[in-house]
């Protein structure tokens, strides 16, 4: 590919939640426009084989395994990232998790497991980051949000509030960081063909709330290439946000 092919040439990237599904197809299409790309899950295994489809076609990329709850673990991949691949420039906070539940099954360890990864994880992402971008006067944060952070979805409350969480999180701090250089994107996609439902236990719930319509949803690659339109615009330009939704299931 040409240069002009490659809009991310000499940038660093990190990916949490690369293992599969949108982290994984985020790493690659970050690879493809030129980015070094450090990928982050708890599945080493799953890293690994990543790792080798990107280095087969040519892109740069280093593992580590990390779980987003522990805050350690963020500092530590971050740390090692930049030995590694030189100062990060972009980091996608993408591994959250969802289960489908009614409030009333009180399934707290759910509860909680959902909140440390999807709001802990998220906080720890930014504040492993976000002062070495203030220094350096450049950065994108980009958060992974969801329609379910723009409208609430019944079977999925306590999923939903940590999608407000990081709307409201990323709106306040990027008032904060205003002309910093540093940059806050949300995206927010709708229903996408990923292993998340896979971890659903309420099964009446999902019965109620999870069959689809039958219409096609989202892939993956749908998201990532929102990814890296947010991250490659000139600096002066700031995306806020980026609702990706299947055509036929407007929720917002």
């Amino acid at each position: 590919m040409a240069v002009s092919d490659k809009p991310l040439l000499g940038q660093v990237a990190i990916v949490t939640g690369a293992s599969s599904g949108i982290g994984a197809a985020i790493a690659t299409h970050l690879a493809s426009a030129g980015a070094s790309v450090a990928i982050a899950a708890r599945r080493e295994e799953k890293l690994n084989q990543l790792r080798d489809e990107i280095e087969a076609n040519n892109g740069t990329v280093f593992v580590m395994k990390t779980d987003v709850a522990k805050r350690e673990d963020v500092k530590r991949l971050v740390a090692e990232t930049e030995k590694q691949l030189g100062p990060v420039d972009i980091l996608v906070n993408n591994a959250g998790i969802m289960y489908y539940t009614y409030m009333r099954s009180i399934q707290e360890d759910q509860w909680e497991r959902t909140i440390d990864i999807n709001c802990k994880g998220v906080m720890n992402g930014i504040g492993a980051v976000l002062n070495g971008m203030l220094e350096r006067k450049k950065g994108h944060i980009v958060n992974m949000s969801s329609n379910a952070g723009r409208a609430s979805f019944p079977g999925l409350a306590v999923y939903t509030g940590t999608k407000y969480f990081v709307e409201g999180v990323s709106s306040s701090l990027r008032k904060e960081i205003a002309g910093t250089g540093v940059k806050i994107t949300c995206i927010q996609p709708g229903d996408v063909t990923t292993e998340l439902i896979a971890h659903t236990t309420d099964q009446e719930a999902k019965a109620e709330y999870a069959d689809g319509s039958g219409e096609k949803v989202l892939d993956p690659s749908d998201v990532a290439r929102a990814v890296v339109y947010a991250v490659s615009q000139p600096s002066h330009v700031a995306v806020n946000e980026i609702l990706i939704e299947p055509r036929h299931a407007p929720a917002v």
